[in-house]
């Protein structure tokens, strides 16, 4: 490896692409990380918690771009078999992604002096649209080599498939980055919420663990669309306007998953509208039950970290669950005794950390080595992750 990050003597900028749960855009990241030895002692400014050789990134571009309304309403509706020429609709949705992709990325290069020839590779997460692990499968939209051709640079993509074949879960991936930006050293936890949340414990008496808790995001934003037709709860302000329904809360809490001990992961599979309305909202306010919505969220996460990291005392959260600023403030009520802060706090932006994840796993994979951690997904040992599209042959 280059001190960037990148092949020797080749380009030393990554590319992470990252579509989530909440169908809510693409954001793209230029990265470009620095590999650095086991320390205690270091210059002011680059403290380093990790016993083992980690990694810290040393330069981060960012651009987000949200989904034309029907490229997200094709996305949306892909989520479940209508049997209305899938097949079709699901390659088609891919090209339409892979093009979003690219005029997401393209401008962000522009705009930073960069073209194709300096980065080294993009790590592309594509949109997941089916996620069965315990049946041998799951599904992320995407072309890679459409992408490839619409770029010019190289394209990692499909990175869960192997673990699952491997008998793990596919999911969650950014634990591993995680650890290799972090360390172990320190005791904390990692929590990320998208549309749904999923957290990574690093504790040094133990191997790295992590998991998806249940949702994130997911529940609020169907239920607000159902009843007021946005998008989203900007700030969480209407479930800020309502009050917890003990009972409801504690219907939604008997769903299996809870209970499930970890390797697991979920999706809209477990929790969607669907389920929702399934739990006898009849005659309850609308805004009590996004109030209660936002609790189970908070209550989730708090039970696990409860759970399975007792020993953790500091949380740092990521995703789009950090702009919602009520349920940032359930989640610190929820967990009284730790510190709950933003990833900022350790200097990557709480927006930037997905997609860095899987710029980090495109480069794992041009080293040839894993990207996933058995510990947490449940395969059967370590797995290099993602399949490889060349970029297009240089004309002229």
């Amino acid at each position: 490896m280059s001190d960037v990050g990148g092949p020797p003597g080749g380009p030393s900028w990554f590319a992470g692409l990252m579509s989530g749960t909440s169908l809510d855009g693409v954001d793209a990241i230029l990265v470009q990380f620095e590999d650095i030895p086991p320390a205690t002692d270091r210059a002011p400014g680059e403290t380093s918690y990790a016993v083992e050789e980690s990694t810290y990134v040393t330069a981060i571009h960012h651009a987000h771009q949200p989904f034309p309304p029907g490229l997200r309403s094709e996305l949306m509706a892909l989520q479940q078999a209508d049997g209305t020429n899938e097949l079709a609709r699901a390659a088609s949705a891919a090209n339409h992604l892979a093009r979003h992709c690219a005029d997401t990325l393209l401008p962000l290069l522009h705009a930073n002096g960069l073209g194709p020839t300096d980065v080294a590779a993009i790590g592309a997460h594509g949109q997941t649209v089916r996620h069965q692990p315990d049946a041998g499968y799951t599904i992320q939209l995407l072309d890679g080599a459409m992408l490839a051709e619409f770029t010019g640079i190289p394209v990692v993509c499909d990175f869960r498939t192997a673990d699952v074949a491997a008998g793990g879960q596919g999911a969650p991936l950014v634990p591993a980055f995680h650890a290799a930006l972090l360390g172990t050293m320190v005791p904390r936890v990692v929590l990320n919420i998208g549309g749904m949340a999923n957290l990574t414990v690093l504790d040094p008496q133990r191997p790295v663990t992590g998991f998806d808790c249940g949702p994130g995001n997911v529940l609020l934003d169907a239920w607000i669309a159902r009843c007021r037709g946005a998008a989203f709860d900007a700030d969480g302000a209407w479930a800020a306007s309502g009050t917890v329904l003990p009972d409801l809360l504690e219907r939604l809490l008997a769903h299996p998953f809870f209970a499930r001990t970890p390797p697991k992961s979920c999706g809209r599979e477990d929790f969607d509208i669907y389920w929702l309305e399934g739990m006898a909202l009849e005659g309850l306010p609308a805004a009590d039950v996004q109030a209660t919505l936002a609790e189970l969220t908070a209550r989730a996460v708090a039970d696990a970290v409860e759970r399975y990291a007792p020993t953790c005392r500091a949380v740092l959260v990521c995703g789009g669950g950090t702009l919602n600023a009520d349920l940032f403030t359930r989640l610190r009520g929820a967990m009284p005794g730790r510190t709950v802060d933003v990833t900022a706090a350790i200097g990557l932006d709480p927006m930037h950390v997905e997609a860095a994840a899987f710029a980090w796993l495109a480069r794992q994979r041009l080293a040839g080595l894993p990207g996933n951690l058995p510990s947490v997904t449940g395969a059967r040992g370590p797995r290099v992750l993602g399949a490889v599209y060349p970029a297009p042959p240089t004309q002229g």
